[in-house]
């Protein structure tokens, strides 16, 4: 009979036992190895049934097991020294608290809290929450800010049904299932108020009908991570769904989501701190712009406390942290803004209007029917970054349309590449190379790694890469029975792959800029590279396309067709339902790891830092962080035809250079052997890795970066706008803005004149300006002249900057500026002049949008004013 209803009944585990309950519910576990081994140890069987998920294994543990193991007293004296290794963890100082205790007062620099938000997040397989890369990083970010004692809260929504698990048809077509998660079962703890009764956040939809959401707590070490679940009683039938599953349903469903991420997910901070006394936050992070209604909420609460929209905006600002993860317009949220206008219409204390236009595309080539998640997020965040180097500068192009008039260098956009956590991903074996003691999430020494020994090396990478191959062909065995395939027809699968030949991973979210099938377009020259006689590879392929994409369904399907081929089926392998678990292989055990995207639409891409942790070697086009941390030394290139329109022209050369990097580099590297059977040539790559990119790739380095960089100049900036008395400071701040806006037409630069002693290098050039200000003052503006070398039409490139000074008084209205520019560079030289608003408290001379140039007088060019 099929069960109308399910639930998970949990473990009740004797007194002996108690200390279990807490190592269970702090996900400390998923990366800290005594930890899980202690849980290992309880029953081996019963863990790898369980997927190293100790909340399933011990509500399946019989019941004489648990009385034997509350007798045994060495295992109770190891799990009395796990319990207090978790307290240490817990409680002692960690990086963030090397310099006295956290803010608010003036006198700290760091934040008392940063909270945290993001639509996904990869802690463990066992808490499924996740689809890609965005999750992943996501939950490095929490584990990492854990290790360093960073206060952190963590906010997101519970899926009972997560993303999807994969599986293949036959003629290997996707196929999704979505198995429904008891909360109960995972390792979460619903929040409840002193009563004991759960607590519940609302959200106001159209039609005055309300969203409710409880609060799930999963702790991630020091960090806890609010996930809230519109599986409530409260709610219509058709709210239930809301929390359904990650990235469903159309644009309303997708809206709800996200208004309950956004505005919801700030009420359940609030509602937190006051029950737990957690520190509330001074620093609002949104991890892409899925949670920007959070911006909308906080200039709510302010408004409730008596401020007008703009002096609540500037607050608001202030503290939010805005990271952008996608290089195309088309990985952007956008509803329509008649959606918008329905949610909000009739919210008194945020008027439609100055919500709408905090996410109007108000640039060329923008639709003025659409309301865009990530504009809104840059307009309510006084620091955006990106997420590598190449893509802040992408990013930069993307957007410079929000800041007319302004170089794109000057676009308020920096970036913080991202970095991977080390105790997840750096296999055992590896991390006993660098020094680290088993459980130690800081301190690893990769030099040292570097210098083992050339025969200890080469087998730590053997072992990996055959426990790697024994994984796969499990794996593979369990998908061609899912496919339909006979325990008989299957015996092939104990040959293939194999722990001695050269081994290619390539694991990702199959969009088609990532190009899963770019391997594939030469198929006979692929086959050649896996069976060649004398350097052979191997190759193990993951990845799971969008339900609704139909394109990358067919990408696999392509994949898979291919890797079934007799000829091949033993060294190519594609290996559905990609999650941490499987990841963890695969980083672990290739020796190169493959990245081909279309460049520069990767953003960063973690996986292959993750391979490199365990001394991986990256063959990838240079985009995203190998674009920036590549030397030649510590992998490979792929060269990219950049500029090349023709897509299938533009993949077949790729594709030639990648079969090139392969057969003529990459796999005579690897079967080049001293006497003793070791590749020295290989390991030299594989030591330069470890001191390269070990340090650098290392989420601990990113959340330092974040804290450093981005959350405490956001909370400094939070704290300048109040005063003992209020917001005396941000009250000015938005009546000088409105001024300012108001007077900014106005103003006009009227007389530009130069005089150069000798225009010989070394020397310099006076220039003079005549402003006319109009209602401003010149404390109000900054008048700067912008030089250096002009192109053929006259752009210059790379500009330099150099502040005039007022020299008094005004003549008819204006008022002169003069000031000196070095002539320090040979040939070429142009210069223009203009003037910006000027604040202590602005944040970046492009905050405002506003900059005013001369006029080229008629018949000149702008370039004639040099």
């Amino acid at each position: 009979m099929k069960a109308i209803r399910r639930f998970t009944v949990r473990v009740t585990l004797p007194e002996p036992l108690a200390a279990l309950h807490g190592l269970m519910l702090n996900l400390r576990w998923s990366w800290h190895r005594p930890t899980a081994d202690l849980f290992a140890s309880i029953d081996p069987a019963a863990w790898r049934a369980s997927g190293g998920d100790p909340v399933a294994m011990l509500s399946a543990l019989p019941s004489a097991r648990i009385a034997a193991l509350a007798a045994d007293g060495e295992f109770l004296g190891r799990l009395a020294e796990a319990e207090r290794d978790l307290g240490r963890y817990m409680s002692e100082p960690r990086w963030y608290a090397d310099e006295g205790e956290p803010g608010p007062s003036p006198a700290s620099t760091r934040p008392a809290a940063i909270a945290y938000f993001s639509p996904e997040y990869g802690i463990t397989a066992a808490l499924p929450q996740y689809s890609g890369g965005l999750g992943i990083l996501a939950g490095d970010h929490l584990k990492s800010a854990s290790d360093l004692g960073v206060p952190l809260i963590g906010v997101g929504l519970l899926y009972r049904h997560g993303y999807f698990t994969q599986s293949l048809s036959a003629d290997g077509w996707q196929a999704e299932r979505y198995p429904s998660d008891d909360p109960n079962g995972l390792p979460l703890e619903l929040l409840r108020d002193v009563s004991g009764a759960p607590v519940h956040v609302t959200v106001g939809l159209t039609e005055g009908r309300q969203l409710a959401a409880q609060i799930w707590v999963a702790q991630v070490g020091r960090v806890p991570l609010l996930l809230l679940d519109s599986y409530v009683e409260a709610n219509e039938p058709d709210l239930h769904e809301v929390t359904d599953r990650l990235y469903g349903g159309g644009s309303d469903h997708r809206l709800r989501q996200e208004l309950l991420l956004g505005i919801g997910g700030t009420r359940a901070v609030r509602a937190f701190c006051a029950l737990t006394g957690h520190a509330a936050p001074e620093v609002f992070h949104t991890n892409e712009g899925h949670a920007g209604f959070l911006g909308l909420e906080r200039i709510r609460e302010y408004a409730e406390r008596g401020l007008s929209f703009d002096e609540a905006l500037e607050l608001t600002r202030a503290g939010t942290v805005f990271t952008t993860h996608t290089p195309v317009p088309a990985g952007i949220d956008r509803f329509e803004a008649s959606l918008i206008r329905e949610h909000f219409a009739d919210d008194p204390l945020l008027p439609i209007d100055r919500v709408l236009a905090l996410g109007a595309e108000t640039y060329p080539g923008g639709d003025p029917e659409v309301f865009n998640m990530a504009v809104m997020g840059m307009r309510l965040a006084q620091r955006v970054n990106g997420v590598s180097l190449l893509h802040g500068q992408v990013s930069r192009e993307m957007f410079v349309g929000l800041w007319p008039g302004f170089d794109t260098r000057e676009v308020p956009l920096g970036s913080v590449t991202n970095g991977v956590h080390t105790p997840t991903w750096g296999a055992p074996e590896i991390l006993a190379l660098t020094g680290a003691a088993p459980g130690e999430t800081s301190g690893y020494d990769w030099e040292r790694a570097a210098v083992a020994p050339a025969a200890q090396l080469w087998e730590t990478r053997r072992v990996l890469r055959a426990r790697l191959v024994a994984e796969t062909r499990r794996r593979l065995r369990v998908s061609w029975r899912q496919r339909g395939a006979s325990e008989a027809e299957l015996t092939w699968i104990d040959d293939v792959l194999d722990e001695d030949v050269l081994t290619i991973g390539f694991a990702r979210r199959v969009p088609s800029y990532k190009r899963l099938t770019l391997m594939l377009n030469d198929p006979a020259t692929l086959s050649g590279l896996l069976n060649d006689p004398d350097q052979p590879i191997q190759i193990v392929v993951a990845g799971k396309a969008h339900p609704a994409d139909e394109g990358g369904k067919g990408l696999i399907q392509q994949m898979v067709q291919y890797s079934d081929a007799q000829d091949v089926h033993r060294r190519i392998v594609f290996l559905p339902d990609y999650d941490m678990a499987m990841a963890d292989a695969l980083v672990q055990g290739c020796d190169v790891w493959l990245n081909n995207p279309l460049r520069p639409l990767e953003a960063c891409g973690t996986s292959g830092m993750k391979a490199a942790l365990n001394g991986g070697l990256n063959l990838s086009v240079r985009d995203g962080w190998w674009d920036e941390w590549y030397d030649g030394g510590n992998g490979w290139e792929i060269p990219s035809a950049d500029g090349v329109t023709d897509a299938a022209r533009r993949d077949s050369l790729e594709a030639s250079a990648l079969y090139d990097l392969i057969g003529k580099s990459v796999a005579p590297l690897f079967y080049e052997r001293d006497a003793d059977g070791i590749p020295q040539g290989w390991l030299e790559r594989v030591r330069h890795t470890f001191r390269s990119l070990g340090p650098k790739v290392q989420a601990e380095r990113m959340v330092r970066e974040y804290v450093t960089e981005l959350y405490v100049p956001a909370a400094a900036s939070s704290r300048s706008l109040a005063d003992e008395q209020g917001f005396g400071p941000a009250r000015e701040l938005a009546a000088w803005k409105r001024r300012v806006v108001a007077a900014w037409p106005l103003l006009r630069v009227e007389h530009v004149e130069s005089e150069a002693a000798g225009q010989a290098l070394g020397s310099s050039l006076t220039v003079r300006v005549s402003v006319a200000l109009g209602e401003l003052t010149p404390d109000d503006v900054t008048v700067e002249v912008v030089y250096g070398r002009p192109d053929d039409a006259d752009e210059i490139v790379a500009p330099s900057y150099a502040t005039l000074t007022a020299e008094g008084g005004s003549v008819n209205g204006a008022v002169r500026y003069s000031g000196e520019v070095p002539l320090d560079q040979p040939g070429p030289f142009g210069y223009t002049v203009r003037v910006l608003p000027n604040h202590p408290l602005l944040d970046s001379r492009a905050e405002l949008g506003l900059v005013t140039y001369p006029q080229a007088p008629a018949g000149m060019t702008n370039g004639d004013l040099r």
